[in-house]
């Protein structure tokens, strides 16, 4: 929705210490409020749809969740600190344990480093929870804000590990347990994000570009933000929909180049592969092997297939007889 280049002012480098009396609009968290701004204006282009935003806990600002939002708006995040609560608990965590357990939940953890990958039983608790105001803003009159929190904890945590407990705060209502585990998969699709920041730094290399100006940078990110979304969009689309034609995210040269370079034939075919074909082709050329027919090609095999795809077509436009 939103896409902002911000920089820290080096002469404001050593002000950590007084941090919190500073105004939100000279803090980094002044980029979730032009974030939930931009939210808003798609609402209002999408009358009938209800946006939630989501955030990791970096989002968890005050100001964030205090501001005045528009019907069909709601924030999702995952709670940062231990918050002040108006409940005998005193704090968010404590008021979220003395709940009882609403329902179990089974979730498959990814492998993390040398901890394998395991399937981990989880307690889910929610409740609903009035937050404070900061103590050192109270002379600014800051309303009490009304949350729901969804808990998910580990209840066999690992030997080798810490256990795995997340804290999620939300502006939709939470009245069932089906409505957390909705929460919780909502949370879920922040990962979306997370894979596209991924390919932009490390596929394209966006850190390691050298530029003289900050225009060439902004102009930089911006096309390397372009080239992520189509390697993240088309990802995507191959796992949900891996049966539509792959002229869907692939131009005509593009896919018959591919289909060439793969079946060593200079005449392409009549109709294009599907999409979970021409993105499992263009893994191939990025180093996706594929032992098992369920294996699925990862971002990283994909931003190389299409660095080779850009070459194939290249070559398939000077090589061809005549256009198709």
């Amino acid at each position: 929705m939103a896409h902002q280049v911000w920089g820290r002012d080096p002469d404001d480098i050593g002000t950590r210490a007084r941090r919190k009396q500073l105004p939100i609009s000279q803090k980094a968290s002044q980029q979730w409020l032009a974030r939930l701004d931009a939210v808003c204006s798609a609402r209002d282009a999408c009358p009938p749809t209800c946006f939630v935003s989501l955030g990791d806990r970096e989002a968890e600002v005050y100001d964030l969740l205090a501001t005045p939002r528009p019907g069909g708006v709601e924030r999702l995040m995952r709670a940062s600190w231990d918050r002040c609560v108006s409940a005998p608990q005193r704090s968010v965590w404590a008021t979220v344990e003395a709940q009882p357990v609403g329902e179990h939940l089974r979730l498959q953890v990814p492998r993390r480093g040398a901890q394998p990958a395991r399937e981990a039983p989880r307690a889910l608790r929610f409740c609903r929870l009035t937050r404070c105001p900061p103590r050192q803003r109270k002379a600014e009159g800051l309303p009490a804000v009304t949350l729901w929190a969804v808990q998910v904890r580990d209840v066999e945590p690992p030997a080798e590990g810490p256990p795995i407990a997340w804290l999620l705060v939300t502006t939709v209502a939470v009245d069932g347990a089906e409505d957390a585990r909705e929460r919780v998969q909502w949370s879920s699709c922040r990962w979306g994000i997370e894979g596209w920041q991924r390919i932009l730094t490390r596929g394209c290399r966006l850190d390691a570009r050298q530029v003289a100006t900050d225009e060439r940078w902004e102009r930089g990110v911006t096309l390397s933000s372009v080239m992520a979304w189509r390697v993240c969009y088309a990802l995507m689309l191959a796992r949900a929909v891996p049966e539509m034609p792959g002229d869907v995210r692939l131009a005509i040269e593009e896919w018959q180049a591919l289909d060439g370079a793969l079946h060593h034939c200079p005449t392409p075919p009549d109709r294009p592969p599907s999409l979970g074909e021409a993105v499992r082709w263009m893994a191939q050329r990025g180093g996706f092997v594929g032992r098992r027919h369920r294996d699925q090609p990862g971002a990283e095999t994909l931003w190389r297939g299409f660095q080779h795809l850009t070459d194939l077509t290249r070559m398939y436009r000077i090589m061809r007889s005549a256009p198709p």
